[in-house]
C-alpha cells in the first residue's frame, strides 16, 4: 500500500490557460504600455471588482467545474495513460489542443482578436516562457526530492500568491482569509505526509517552483484582469502555440520524443500503437476541458482561490485514490490532515463571502 505523496508517477504537465468571451468593446492596445505586473490601481481596481462582483452561483459552478474535470483528468490518466513518463510531450499536446480549440472557436466567430503591438507581443511571449520554466524547474525538483516533500512544499503557493500580491500590489485580503489559509496549507501538508528526502540544493529549487508557480498564477489573472485585461480565449490562442513549440523542443533536447518513438516502434501491432493515439486525444481534450475550467475560475474568483483550490484538489485526489483504487494506506495524521483542510476551505469561503458582503 501507498501512502500519500507516494505516486511515482507525478509528473508537472499541465497547460492550464483559458476561457470565456467577454462582452462589449474591443480595446485597442497598439501603442500603449500594459503593466502587468506592476502597481497599477485603477488595473487593481478591477480585478478586486471582478471578484466581488461576480455572482456566488458562477463562482461555484466555475468552482464544481473546474474540480469534475480536474478529478476526471486524474481518473482517466489513472486508468488509461498509466506511467507515460513523458510529460514535455503531454504538455505540448495540451498547448496544440489549447490551439487548436481556440482556433476552432475564432473561426465560428465566438471571439474577435485584438489589436496588440510589440510591447504586448513581447509580454505574452515572456508569459509563454514563464509558464515553460515553470514546468520545468517542477520536474527538475522532481528528480531531486521526494514526492512528498514536493507536495508538502508546493501547499504553500496560497501564502506566496497572498505575498505577491502585498507587496506588488499593495493588495489586503481580510485578517480572516488570512487566517483560513493556515489550516489548509497546514492540513494539505499532512494528507500528503510521507517519507520525506531531499539535499539543500533540490529545496531550493523546490522552493524556486512554489515563487514560480504563484507568480504564473498571478500573472494569468493579471492579463485578463488589468491594464491589458485580454479576454481570456484570446490569451490562450495568442501564448500557447508559443508554449507548445517550447514544449516540444524541450522534449526534443531531453530525449523524450526519441524515446517515445523508440517506445512505439517496439510495441507489437498496429492496433496497440491506434489506442496509445487514441488515449492521447483523448487526455488532450480532456485537458482542455480542464483548462477551460480553471483559467475561468481563476478570472472570475482570483488567483489565490485557484491556489486554494489547488491545495484542495491534492487532497480530493488522495480522496479518489482511497475509495477508487486503494492506493494509499491513511494513518491518523492524514486522515487529520484532510478534516482540516476541508475545514479551512470552509472557513476561506465564509471570509470571501463576509468580504463580499462589505464590499456592497
Amino acid at each position: 500500500m501507498k501512502r500519500p505523496g507516494d505516486d511515482d508517477n507525478h509528473q508537472e504537465s499541465h497547460f492550464a490557460l483559458l476561457p470565456h468571451e467577454e462582452s462589449g468593446e474591443r480595446v485597442d492596445h497598439d501603442g500603449n504600455e500594459p503593466e502587468i505586473m506592476a502597481r497599477d490601481g485603477q488595473g487593481e481596481k478591477r480585478n478586486i471588482e471582478l471578484e466581488y462582483e461576480t455572482p456566488n452561483t458562477i463562482k461555484f459552478l466555475w468552482l464544481g467545474t473546474y474540480f469534475f474535470f480536474s478529478l476526471m483528468l486524474t481518473l482517466y490518466n489513472k486508468l488509461v495513460l498509466g506511467s507515460f513518463k513523458f510529460p514535455w510531450l503531454l504538455t505540448s499536446l495540451h498547448a496544440t489542443f489549447a490551439s487548436v480549440g481556440t482556433a476552432v472557436l475564432l473561426k465560428l466567430g465566438y471571439f474577435k482578436l485584438s489589436h496588440l503591438g510589440r510591447k504586448e507581443h513581447a509580454i505574452l511571449a515572456a508569459f509563454s516562457v514563464l509558464f515553460t520554466a515553470n514546468i520545468a524547474v517542477s520536474n527538475l525538483s522532481l528528480s531531486l526530492v521526494s514526492l512528498a516533500f514536493f507536495q508538502i512544499i508546493r501547499t504553500t503557493v496560497p501564502l506566496f500568491t497572498v505575498g505577491i500580491y502585498r507587496i506588488w500590489f499593495s493588495r489586503l485580503y481580510s485578517t480572516s482569509t488570512y487566517i483560513s489559509l493556515l489550516p489548509i496549507v497546514l492540513g494539505a501538508g499532512l494528507t500528503t505526509m510521507g517519507e520525506y528526502k531531499y539535499s539543500t540544493f533540490g529545496l531550493l529549487v523546490t522552493c524556486l517552483g512554489v515563487v514560480l508557480a504563484a507568480v504564473k498564477t498571478v500573472t494569468t489573472n493579471r492579463l485578463m484582469t488589468g491594464t491589458l485585461a485580454l479576454p481570456s480565449i484570446e490569451l490562450l490562442l495568442r501564448m500557447s502555440p508559443l508554449a507548445a513549440i517550447q514544449a516540444l523542443l524541450y522534449a526534443i533536447l531531453s530525449g523524450e520524443l526519441s524515446a517515445f518513438a523508440d517506445k512505439m516502434a517496439h510495441r507489437e501491432g498496429n492496433v496497440s500503437n491506434f489506442a496509445t493515439i487514441i488515449f492521447l486525444l483523448g487526455n488532450g481534450l480532456l485537458a482542455f476541458l480542464l483548462n477551460v475550467s480553471s483559467f475561468q475560475t481563476n478570472k472570475l474568483a482570483g488567483a489565490l482561490a485557484i491556489s486554494v483550490c489547488g491545495n484542495l484538489k491534492q487532497v480530493l485526489t488522495v480522496v479518489l485514490g482511497i475509495f477508487t483504487f486503494g492506493d494509499f494506506a491513511v494513518d491518523i495524521w492524514n486522515g487529520a490532515g484532510m478534516l482540516l483542510a476541508m475545514t479551512g476551505c470552509v472557513m476561506y469561503s465564509k471570509a470571501e463571502l463576509d468580504s463580499k458582503s462589505r464590499k456592497k
